[in-house]
């Protein structure tokens, strides 16, 4: 039994009318929003350098972008979308706790070295 495939991106404010069209679609916004972060990572606007949350606003928008873009790569490419919604939750609710995981680790440890190589002393060893 054939399935059909949701041809659609951005939550169907886009929509294609075969398989082909949709993964060149799906390309074409991954690949802006790649080129939206290499522009960023080259010119690293003044505007963008205040600190958010203990790291840059700049950072974020970096972890914000490859998040959007490891759901779309996730979504599309690796066919998510026509899993059953248990499955689909359970992937993409361990990725955002694992991604929340690892940004806590680097503000913690960051912050930590940073302090030792600020103060010129080591408050533990490590």
């Amino acid at each position: 039994m054939a399935h059909a495939h949701k041809l659609e991106i951005l939550r169907g404010l886009i929509k294609f009318k075969s398989n082909t069209q949709k993964i060149w679609g799906v390309l074409i916004l991954l690949s802006i929003v790649t080129a939206v972060e290499v522009v960023l990572g080259i010119y690293k606007p003044e505007a963008l350098m205040t600190k958010v949350i203990g790291m840059k606003l700049l950072n974020w928008i970096f972890i914000i972008l490859t998040i959007v873009k490891a759901y779309y790569i996730t979504w599309d490419f690796m066919h998510m979308r026509d899993e059953t919604k248990f499955l689909r939750r359970m992937v993409v609710w361990t990725g955002v706790f694992l991604i929340c995981y690892l940004v806590f680790i680097l503000l913690q440890e960051g912050g930590y070295i940073e302090g030792i190589y600020s103060s010129g002393f080591i408050k533990r060893d490590f």
